[in-house]
């Protein structure tokens, strides 16, 4: 349980600290469409490197975070 909750927070802060690496989209995806790649900045604790599996990188994707399932929760400010 713990790990779970440790890389939702990771996620989380990886989400919010890097929106200037983010291209918004003028439409959202379709429904059952793919979400577009998002590039994400490498967060720099080595700890959160290795929890997520992307040591020695400036930026990620999620796709190459280590792990079986990802959450992403998408907010709709506007």
């Amino acid at each position: 349980m713990e790990y779970a909750i440790r890389f939702l927070i990771t996620l989380w802060v990886c989400l919010f600290l890097s929106t200037g690496a983010v291209g918004a989209e003028s439409q959202p995806p379709p429904e059952g469409g793919l979400l577009p790649d998002i590039v994400l900045a490498t967060p720099k604790s080595p700890e959160y490197q290795d929890y997520l599996g992307i040591s020695g990188k400036d930026t990620f994707k999620i796709p190459e975070i280590k792990a079986e399932v990802v959450i992403i929760e998408i907010f709709s400010m506007y």
